[in-house]
């Protein structure tokens, strides 16, 4: 019995072994055809643009084309959704963010995918929002549109993108961790809400600094606070909403690059090492600087573990909202 115990341990050790090869042989041989990325939104949106310019210098780096496919649909949760399925060979990579990765799965009792169907490989960029309430409130800071929402219980009303985006979240947990009624009003999108703040239709709302920065610069809108734990370089002289009284505060939007779960840890790293490299490139620092987008490039374990946290804090911020979707 001994000796079949010790036949069947040195089976499973040398299927190990050429496991190992076999995987490190293909991801040595990695790339040897163009790489597609799943961008689960239309062109011309952020997560596009963030796709187009990685894509650009890897062609270069890894000495195959490497470029973006448009999947979008049901709020990027169709092209999400189709990413998941496909091999897991290195030729399929994923834009995903916020709302895909760590809302929606929370949102969504159906949903043909989750976090664990995917690797990450690199968080790009994040995307912290600014509270930007209409002129004609008479609130000039965080601790002002508090006072006042306190004093007036249920009539502040608040924008979003949508039941469930990170627009309508972020704004829940601030109304939560100030202890204040105010009303959500849903658009489709944010253009939407935010042409219903010019036009005092609502009082405040949550967007990206690239998003709101111009209504802000031309006096349409007006800016209290960053949902950020720091100030942005883009726009020092705001202050976060945690120095405006609120310890803690810190909710963001954020763009990163995920393949299919299962594929050959060689190739993430490698494509890990690649997309930092990218990061840190003056060419593609100044046009994330020109979309006021601060760059991340954070390890594979470093960007697992802010994937942890983020789940947990959005699936709070979904039941602290009430939101619910069919």
């Amino acid at each position: 019995m001994r000796v079949r115990h010790w036949s069947v341990l040195l089976r499973v050790v040398a299927l190990g072994f050429l496991l190992a090869v076999s995987g490190a042989l293909s991801a040595q041989d990695w790339p040897s055809k163009p790489v597609r990325i799943i961008v689960p939104f239309p062109p011309g949106q952020g997560a596009d643009i963030i796709g187009r310019l990685l894509a650009e210098r890897l062609s270069v780096t890894l000495g195959q084309q490497v470029f973006v496919e448009n999947r979008p649909g049901a709020g990027s949760m169709a092209g999400t959704a189709y990413a998941a399925k496909t091999p897991a060979d290195g030729y399929t990579l994923l834009v995903g963010g916020t709302s895909a990765m760590v809302i929606n799965p929370h949102l969504y009792p159906k949903l043909e995918y989750t976090l664990r169907d995917f690797a990450p490989i690199t968080n790009v960029a994040s995307l912290p929002m600014l509270i930007c309430v209409t002129p004609s409130l008479p609130v000039q800071s965080i601790q002002d549109l508090i006072k006042l929402a306190k004093q007036r219980p249920g009539e502040i009303t608040y924008g979003s993108s949508g039941n469930g985006s990170a627009h309508h979240l972020i704004q829940a947990l601030f109304a939560s961790a100030a202890d204040i009624q105010i009303v959500h009003v849903p658009y489709k999108g944010s253009v939407a809400s935010m042409t219903d703040l010019i036009g005092g239709r609502i009082s405040m709302l949550a967007d990206t600094l690239p998003a709101v920065l111009p209504q802000v610069r031309a006096g349409k809108a007006r800016a209290i606070g960053i949902t950020s734990s720091k100030r942005s370089p883009f726009y020092p002289e705001l202050p976060t909403i945690e120095e405006q009284g609120l310890p803690g505060f810190d909710a963001i939007a954020w763009a990163g690059f995920f393949a299919p779960v299962g594929t050959p840890t060689p190739i993430l790293e490698r494509l890990n090492n690649e997309m930092v490299s990218a990061l840190k490139t003056p060419e593609i620092q100044k046009r994330f600087q020109d979309l006021a987008m601060p760059t991340i490039g954070d390890t594979r374990a470093d960007f697992d573990a802010f994937l942890k946290n983020e789940y947990a804090r959005w699936g709070k911020a979904v039941r602290l909202s009430g939101a619910k979707v069919d």
